[in-house]
């Protein structure tokens, strides 16, 4: 696929995919979705970690609702087909996918871009980013899966504080919630946000299973994800990293890792 509304690349492992239509602030198309799918499926294949960022002072403005002026005039319109068809794929992308998934957010994460930045495994901001649940402000309802993972990272109350009175949650208040790992000035984001993922991307194998186990337990019992615990262990103590974990334990070095 030719990507014209998004920038993709590979370095030292890691998959740096950009949303990048800056005059938007990266509002998503349906063709921008389709594109994001693709480039999570090639990243899959030619990387061990990747960033998800966007071009320009903003992360993601949502979904580019002058795109959709066309639909206005049917009384029967579906805004939540574009879900299906495009939106929603790219978090579930980044859900099944085994490498972990940074993303490093500038500005506005509004929208749905609420729910693409808090998909990530983990999440950076810079010191000027925001989450706003716009949605009641336009009469829609959110969407990216902001229901589910906003309310899994800061707890129903605050989830409904985002989403039901759309405030701006700025980069400290979202530190002190548990929605971001990390904040960074600025300047430093792009570099903070691959440094640590080409520490990702030297990792073993076994932090694919990490991921899926982690996601997995947020709809589990404790019987369940012991299961899940139990099942991944057996999986990651026959790899070749574990073999490397071990004998670099003994050896008193740092592990050369290799992802298999």
């Amino acid at each position: 696929m030719t990507y014209k509304h998004i920038l993709y690349g590979v370095e030292d492992g890691v998959a740096r995919i950009a949303l990048n239509d800056p005059k938007t602030m990266n509002g998503v198309t349906e063709d921008m979705g389709h594109e994001m799918v693709d480039a999570f499926d090639r990243a899959g294949r030619e990387a061990r970690a990747v960033v998800l960022t966007g071009e320009g002072r903003g992360f993601c403005s949502g979904a580019n609702l002058s795109a959709a002026q066309d639909m206005l005039a049917d009384p029967l319109r579906d805004f939540g087909g574009q879900l299906d068809r495009a939106f929603n794929p790219v978090i579930m992308a980044i859900k099944r996918m085994a490498q972990p998934v940074i993303t490093a957010i500038r500005g506005p994460a509004a929208g749905y871009g609420a729910g693409l930045a808090a998909a990530g495994d983990v999440v950076m901001m810079s010191e000027n980013a925001y989450f706003f649940c716009a949605f009641c402000h336009v009469g829609l309802v959110p969407d990216g899966g902001a229901t589910y993972l906003l309310s899994q990272a800061v707890g129903r109350v605050r989830a409904m504080q985002m989403m039901l009175l759309g405030e701006k949650i700025d980069a400290r208040t979202a530190l002190d919630w548990g929605l971001v790992t990390k904040v960074v000035p600025d300047e430093e984001l792009d570099e903070a946000a691959m440094n640590l993922a080409k520490g990702l991307a030297q990792g073993p194998r076994s932090l694919g299973l990490i991921k899926r186990m982690a996601w997995d337990a947020l709809d589990s019992s404790l019987e369940t994800a012991l299961q899940a615990e139990r099942r991944g262990q057996c999986e990651a103590g026959r790899t070749e990293d574990f073999l490397e974990g071990v004998k670099s334990f003994v050896e008193k070095r740092k592990p050369l890792f290799k992802g298999i």
